[in-house]
């Protein structure tokens, strides 16, 4: 299905005919193969970087697009229609600049040409075993010893684990709470740094996830990020940016399964009709593409405000709460729409429900989020 889509510049458009042009060319054809090896695109992002399209939402002097937010999430919305582990690690690497970009040095700043560009790919180091909701009580500690630090602990759920080229580690150089923690920046060859396995996921196999060990690792100090005590800030800031992003893979996915749903629904014969005829399932039909609508608007909605400058904390949080939701929904109706035969490989329904379970669960739970949402309303 074509979405008719406002754009705010011609160049917009001819970014996302860009991004279609190479998702149906380099991930589409390529997914369920790779999800079935569980192996990780490296080339595709590599492809990507070289296209412009890693550092859409970042300055030109940078390498970047300087593209507004709402353009670059409508880009991760097409991505994640053809091959969700390469949206979701476009989305976990744009945040991987983002505490460099908004916070870094200007020397520090020097690295971002080869991140946007996709030579360097980060990983985003701040959940943790037992601290994966609560950042604030994170115990991996970093400890200033003459021109670096020294980083001890254990980070959980970390998308790029094993491929990352960069870490930004959150980690406690002060006290308790959120005034104690401090951003790093940590190379992958940095002595220390240790991946452990891959976890072994229900979906997205071909994105690896794992715990990273820091033992003794030394981490130069010029590479702390904002000074002392502004790590918590500075993940926050990022988280906002994140949900957006979450929130935009969910809604690729979610018209992924739509489009094949109806495809399939048209096709298939039951009792001399095509079964999309059946006011049942047409119904069923509506409403999850009611549901891609209103997600998609919520989205962009927020992204709006984030790009006139305005406090958008709230309105991403619905998105990502919302839009993953849906996703969660339609994939599960998708399935249904199939009856025996979306429960089975042949078709990618049933990785589409696989793959939108987490999405529920990453860049803050849904539960987080109604306590985001519910606590601004107690605010009034």
């Amino acid at each position: 299905m074509n979405v008719d889509r406002i754009l705010p510049t011609d160049e917009a458009h001819d970014l996302l005919d860009l991004a279609t042009e190479i998702a149906d060319r380099e991930l589409a054809p390529k997914a369920a193969d790779f999800e079935e090896r569980a192996e990780f695109p490296r080339e595709v992002l590599r492809t990507l970087g070289r296209a412009g399209l890693l550092g859409l939402p970042y300055p030109e002097e940078y390498g970047g697009a300087a593209q507004p937010y709402e353009v670059y999430l409508q880009v991760l919305e097409i991505l994640a229609g053809r091959w969700l582990a390469v949206a979701e690690a476009v989305s976990v690497h744009t945040l991987s600049c983002y505490p460099v970009a908004q916070f870094g040095t200007d020397e520090q700043r020097k690295l971002l040409p080869d991140m946007i560009g996709g030579e360097l790919l980060g990983a985003y180091c701040l959940s943790e075993p037992q601290g994966g909701s609560d950042a604030a009580a994170m115990t991996t500690r970093a400890v200033r010893d003459g021109d670096a630090y020294v980083v001890s602990g254990t980070k959980a759920w970390i998308t790029h684990a094993r491929v990352a080229d960069f870490y930004n580690i959150f980690c406690r150089t002060g006290g308790p709470g959120p005034k104690g923690i401090s951003c790093l920046l940590a190379d992958r060859n940095t002595p220390g740094i240790h991946p452990q396995a891959a976890e072994r996921t229900m979906g997205l196999h071909a994105s690896p996830v794992a715990q990273i060990a820091f033992d003794d690792a030394r981490v130069p100090a010029d590479r702390l990020i904002g000074g002392e005590g502004t790590g918590f800030t500075i993940a926050m800031s990022a988280l906002d940016s994140g949900r957006l992003g979450i929130a935009a893979c969910a809604v690729g996915l979610a018209q992924a399964a739509l489009d094949y749903a109806v495809g399939y629904a048209k096709e298939r014969q039951q009792f001399g009709r095509a079964i999309i005829d059946f006011q049942g399932l047409g119904f069923n039909l509506a409403d999850m593409a009611t549901q891609i609508s209103a997600a998609r608007a919520l989205t962009l909605a927020a992204a709006r405000l984030r790009d006139a400058g305005r406090p958008y904390s709230i309105e991403a949080a619905k998105a990502k709460l919302f839009a993953t939701d849906v996703a969660m929904r339609v994939t599960t109706d998708a399935v249904q729409v199939l009856g025996g035969a979306g429960y089975v490989a042949d078709h990618p329904v049933e990785r589409y429900m696989r793959e939108a379970k987490v999405l529920q669960i990453v860049e803050g739970t849904n539960q987080i989020q109604r306590m985001v949402i519910s606590r601004a309303l107690a605010k009034g």
